[in-house]
């Protein structure tokens, strides 16, 4: 992602890569260096693997520079903020079948993809239709880009999840059931969800065994910083209430679902606050080099 203006926190160019939902590689314009953001990356890559990538990733960066400013003219923009995204990847189904996608995206919206089942380039705007002419024309540029992302990339993808395997397997949940005190005097119970992995969880208080979905007040599913997650579930009640009340989790990594009971004869403070996080967007990997197919596009 490169950006024209670029603010505190927010480099003008960066780069990540992402297994699943897992962030394993990094580079900013402000680092100037590609790294690894798992320590399990190392062992799938030999040691001039991050010189290679640093270099490849500078040309790049200067690319996103220069077809910013040439957008910018083709917008007829003279101001402000703008945004370059290219966003590619592959993919591996349970039948080893694959699939893989290419896009460039301008201020938030689809700019140009590569179509893999007719191997080329489709313009999503009128802007980008000059783009789409001249890369259609260069054969060599297809046949590059069909290749990486069939063969080349799926063959990384593979690597990745051979020496991975231990960090992207399941992880169970563990839950946590505190309670507070509300403004009003009214019991708030609170059921800290962690440590689980994939994403995807089900979170829910019961009432003598029966759920309370609308009841259930639930945070977003955050990320610990460890490779699992974490989130939240409260649902407030009248401390004497003589219900037995309950927080169940369903996870596909658990055969059955946890349950954990609030102990009613227990109640403490829950210090655990959800910190605000910023999700920076992009992706970097091996790409074929582009030389001479820079965007360019018509004023509309």
């Amino acid at each position: 992602m490169g950006v024209s203006d670029p603010s505190p926190g927010v480099p003008y160019f960066t780069a990540m890569s992402y297994v699943d939902d897992q962030k394993i590689l990094h580079y900013d314009s402000e680092t100037r260096r590609q790294e690894p953001h798992e320590d399990w990356v190392q062992g799938a890559v030999r040691p001039h693997f991050w010189d290679r990538e640093t270099r490849s990733l500078w040309g790049w960066q200067g690319g996103f520079q220069s077809n910013l400013v040439t957008l910018r003219y083709c917008y007829n923009q003279t101001s402000g903020s703008h945004i370059l995204q290219l966003m590619y990847g592959c993919e591996l189904h349970e039948d080893n079948s694959t699939g893989g996608s290419m896009r460039f995206g301008y201020e938030g919206g689809d700019f140009i993809s590569y179509d893999l089942r007719t191997r080329t380039w489709v313009a999503e705007t009128t802007q980008a239709q000059v783009t789409q002419r001249r890369w259609n024309e260069d054969k060599a540029l297809l046949q590059d880009v069909r290749a990486y992302l069939e063969e080349t990339c799926t063959t990384w993808l593979r690597k990745y999840l051979q020496h991975g395997e231990a960090a992207l397997q399941s992880k169970h949940p563990v839950a946590q059931v505190s309670n507070r005190l509300s403004w009003d005097r009214r019991s708030i119970l609170s059921c800290r969800v962690h440590s689980f992995y994939p994403r995807d969880v089900a979170v829910v208080w019961l009432k003598n065994g029966e759920a309370q979905p609308q009841e259930t007040s639930r945070s977003g599913v955050l990320p610990s910083g460890d490779g699992t997650y974490q989130t939240w579930a409260t649902i407030e009640i009248d401390p004497s209430s003589n219900h037995n009340y309950t927080c169940s989790v369903e996870h596909e990594s658990l055969g059955a679902a946890l349950r954990v009971a609030w102990d009613k004869g227990r109640t403490e403070f829950d210090p655990m606050q959800i910190e605000g996080i910023v999700i920076a967007v992009g992706v970097i990997a091996q790409l074929v080099a582009m030389a001479g197919a820079g965007v360019c596009c018509v004023k509309s």
